[in-house]
């Protein structure tokens, strides 16, 4: 992806009750509020699920209320199949001294419910004991492939939003022969939040306007001025790269003197992208524009099809009338030129760094 040279919504408020035929805990949806979301903390990392009230309520209200209380903290993933699955939830995983009744607590608190049609990637259900369709719990467990011999089985209440990789380490703990973890992975603490709203999807091109972006380069920052007027599709989802993280770790990879320096290149990043970044990730329709390719004028790199720029850009270091017109133009510098140059000035081997030259980070902030 490179510029040529000239030559060419809903949570559930809940009613809890006692079932008088079997003991179990039912809840009654009483109103409606926002979607939510789990934010679990374990000694592994940080995953989120989205909860689904709407397929599960029952099984939903009582993780929810579990949580709440801080009911799973200290518990473990008991179980786990390496990209396959884990599980967790038992209380009684708190206690080491317990682990021959590991996977045995918890259970016959919830009433039978739907079960998924599907069993898909990310998918999160109750546990249930085999044969008895009411005996959901505390129990959950959560699939890292399509599953489809689970298909129509389970109750699935939620998916992950983000941190599958964190669940893929999960589940690479260590199992002896009856399948349950010999190390112990732990759900620090589980925070039900409201589902926060992904930024610079619905503001309106007027509204993003108001931003501008700082490339923190080791060269020192870039701040780039964004023309929602002439490329209001690239900005926003420029913006919305930049917000998830996905531009950080990355680097120069390219100077050509006079030309331009570029950045963005996934290949150059020093982590992968999690699923979430990588789901934003996408080719861009063109939206060519009348802007005059000058130095310091920031544009979206491509392929030779018009609609392949995805994450790499460059910055113009010299007039190139060649670009005008054929690549799309999003912002300029308005501070940092002087890094800029620096950047220029770098030792290179043909058009690559001797040394790498670092974009930490691309921060979106109002304007002032």
């Amino acid at each position: 992806m490179e510029p040529r040279r000239p030559q060419r919504a809903l949570r559930n408020r809940l009613l809890c009750v006692l079932c008088g035929l079997c003991g179990s805990i039912l809840f009654v949806a009483e109103a409606q509020t926002p979607p939510q979301q789990a934010v679990v903390e374990t000694s592994a990392g940080t995953f989120v699920l989205d909860l689904d009230p709407a397929a599960a309520p029952n099984t939903t209200a009582y993780f929810v209320k579990l949580a709440a209380s801080g009911a799973y903290d200290g518990t473990t993933f008991h179980r786990a199949v390496k990209y396959g699955m884990v599980q967790g939830g038992d209380p009684l995983t708190k206690d080491p001294a317990r682990r021959a009744l590991y996977g045995t607590g918890g259970q016959n608190a919830v009433k039978a419910e739907a079960r998924a049609a599907k069993m898909t990637r990310g998918s999160v259900a109750a546990v249930l004991v085999p044969g008895k369709p009411d005996s959901a719990g505390s129990q959950f467990f959560i699939v890292l492939a399509d599953q489809p011999a689970l298909d129509n089985q389970y109750t699935v209440f939620a998916h992950v939003a983000d941190g599958i990789e964190v669940l893929q380490t999960i589940s690479e703990t260590p199992i002896d022969d009856k399948g349950v973890a010999t190390e112990r992975v732990e759900i620090r603490h589980i925070a039900i939040r409201e589902t926060p709203a992904e930024p610079f999807v619905t503001e309106s091109a007027a509204a993003l306007g108001a931003y501008r972006a700082v490339l923190d380069s080791s060269a020192g920052p870039i701040t780039i001025e964004l023309f929602v007027d002439k490329a209001p599709n690239t900005v926003r989802q420029f913006m919305r790269l930049a917000a998830a993280g996905v531009y950080n770790g990355m680097a120069f990879h390219r100077v050509a003197p006079g030309f331009v320096v570029q950045t963005g290149a996934l290949s150059s990043r020093t982590a992968p992208l999690t699923a979430k970044q990588q789901a934003l990730v996408h080719n861009l329709p063109p939206e060519f524009n009348d802007t005059k390719h000058m130095k310091g004028i920031v544009s979206m790199a491509r392929g030779d099809a018009p609609d392949s720029a995805t994450t790499s850009f460059f910055i113009c270091t010299g007039a190139s009338a060649a670009l005008d017109g054929v690549y799309t133009a999003f912002g300029h510098v308005v501070e940092g030129m002087a890094a800029v140059d620096a950047i220029e000035a770098a030792p290179r081997t043909g058009e690559t760094p001797n040394s790498r030259i670092e974009l930490k980070t691309v921060r979106i902030e109002k304007r002032p």
